[in-house]
């Protein structure tokens, strides 16, 4: 299991040792740094890290007060100096709690604490399939049926979600190989629609959520035989 993760904290000297400490662990991916609560609000609408290293006294916000405000968290391995906030740590359900300075050994012990927590909780093979895609430097976590469509774009794609879009530096080969083509299907050079989410089709036009997706001349047989297999 790869686990996601973010550092949060104020100090440099704190931040870089924590990067040391996750490139040591295999499961570990470092998905985003930031330098305050505030920052971390920013990248958290952005994207869903399975792990937060968080601080807890920061400029403006703290760590625990950004993480009170959160309806679906992550799970979080406080890093603080301080002591004295341990309880209302736990009171948040954090994973764990290190008192700086931090010892490798402490570390490992957390992460491997989140490893086996997530691995409990992990649906069962097949439930709600995901793919993790580089997006603006960071790894953004897509569910397969949240897919709308995907649109290629000069050397990137485009996977558009009911949530916006994301544009990712990587070719329509690439995408096609890991989507499933029992749902996913290749209408035009520059398109793959997600069969389950065409809602209507208009001449050589497949309409997804207002969006028109067009049908190729030379795929229009094999787009039609696919999409109207359940026909009345």
């Amino acid at each position: 299991m790869n686990i996601n993760c973010v550092i949060t904290d104020d100090e440099p000297v704190a931040r870089k040792g924590l990067q040391s400490y996750v490139e040591k662990v295999d499961f570990l991916t470092l998905t985003g740094v930031c330098e305050d609560a505030i920052q971390l609000n920013t990248l958290l609408k952005e994207q869903q890290p399975d792990l937060l290293f968080l601080d807890i006294e920061m400029p403006y916000l703290s760590g625990l007060d950004l993480l009170s405000t959160l309806a679906n968290p992550p799970k979080v391995v406080i890093t603080s100096a301080y002591e004295q906030y341990a309880l209302k740590g736990y009171e948040l359900d954090v994973t764990d709690y290190l008192l700086k300075p931090i010892s490798f050994e402490r570390f490992l012990k957390a992460v491997n604490k989140v490893h086996a927590a997530l691995q409990k909780e992990a649906p069962a093979a097949g439930d709600d399939p995901y793919l993790f895609v580089k997006s603006d430097k960071l790894m953004k976590k897509i569910y397969l049926k949240e897919i709308l469509f995907v649109e290629a774009v000069e050397n990137y794609v485009c996977i558009y979600t009911p949530a916006g879009r994301t544009l990712v530096h990587s070719t329509m080969k690439n995408i096609a190989a890991s989507l499933p083509e029992d749902t996913f299907l290749q209408s035009h050079k520059s398109y793959i629609v997600n069969i389950a989410r065409i809602d209507l089709i208009e001449g050589n036009m497949l309409h997804i959520s207002g969006h028109k997706i067009p049908v190729a001349r030379n795929l229009r047989e094999a787009v039609m035989r696919r999409v109207l297999r359940n026909t009345l």
